[in-house]
């Protein structure tokens, strides 16, 4: 596998080297609430209407699984990073698109 989470950003301009430095000194409990705040600003407190607090697992989860794509040489060493089956990490797949996520061109 030959998948980077960093260079997908970049190239689609969302993210810079400048950006990776200043979110590295964030802890992820601070990355998320202020993700959480940008985006409530943006529709007035609503926060796209989900129950943001049972959303939270799914949402770790799929960046767990994403990173573990773009760390792991191997699907078979990701599943062994995720704690999962290499069937379940197939599964997993299929019904996330993570595949499709990596391999989206910008314009």
């Amino acid at each position: 596998m030959n998948y980077s989470i960093s260079k997908k950003l970049k190239k689609e301009r969302k993210s810079t080297e400048e950006f990776e430095v200043m979110l590295n000194n964030l802890s992820l409990e601070e990355i998320i609430a202020l993700k959480l705040e940008l985006a409530s600003k943006a529709v007035k407190g609503k926060l796209y209407g989900l129950n943001i607090y049972s959303t939270l697992p799914l949402i770790a989860k799929d960046a767990a699984i994403k990173y573990a794509f773009s760390a792991c040489k191997s699907k078979k060493s990701a599943a062994a990073f995720l704690g999962i089956t290499y069937r379940r990490l197939k599964q997993i797949q299929k019904e996330s698109s993570i595949i499709e996520y990596f391999n989206v061109d910008t314009k």
